[in-house]
């Protein structure tokens, strides 16, 4: 079990952020998600895990928009006049996750530099993706789900994640051509 959530960790996390977009508050969702997953399953194969967390941690997302919903309906009106924006964060997560293979090392550093401005792209346009877009993308897409495990840990149907993902990857396509960057 230890082993299996050492190794999504830093994923979950930065699906977590996507979503919220408070690192303080992704930390929490994905802590919560990994202990109700040892509490709950950890007597399961290692197989039935990446399902089971991928759908606890959809379910944890979902709960702190709820909350929050909640939250602001019974708060003030002068609540609403703060500022609330996307915390600036002097590091990222992904700059800190280990590679698996050599061919995505850059071969020099004009090489990382793209890299890194491409990923940068990327993420603003994964940020600027409505919430069931990005989670169908983050679940297919980064999470390495079929469309059938991503619909279940999404709570929805086959063709929602389908139509979802479609919407997502042209969106990220538009929002890259717009940024000048041509494949």
């Amino acid at each position: 079990m230890s082993d299996f959530l050492a190794e999504v960790e830093r994923r979950a996390y930065k699906q977590a952020l996507f979503a919220v977009r408070d690192q303080h508050v992704a930390l929490d969702i994905v802590q919560d998600a990994m202990l109700r997953l040892a509490e709950k399953y950890g007597d399961r194969p290692r197989a039935e895990l990446p399902l089971l967390f991928q759908k606890i941690l959809q379910n944890a997302i979902r709960d702190f928009y709820r909350r929050q919903k909640v939250r602001s309906f019974w708060s003030s009106p002068l609540s609403a006049l703060k500022g609330s924006g996307p915390e600036d964060d002097d590091t990222d997560p992904l700059e800190t996750l280990e590679v698996d293979n050599d061919r995505s090392i850059p071969s020099s550093p004009a090489k990382a530099l793209e890299q890194a401005q491409t990923v940068g792209l990327i993420e603003e346009a994964i940020k600027s993706l409505p919430l069931r877009q990005r989670q169908a993308f983050l679940l297919r897409y980064w999470e390495e789900l079929d469309v059938a495990e991503a619909a279940e840990a999404m709570g929805c149907s086959s063709g929602s994640v389908k139509t979802h993902c479609s919407r997502a990857t042209h969106a990220i396509a538009a929002y890259l051509k717009s940024k000048g960057f041509e494949p």
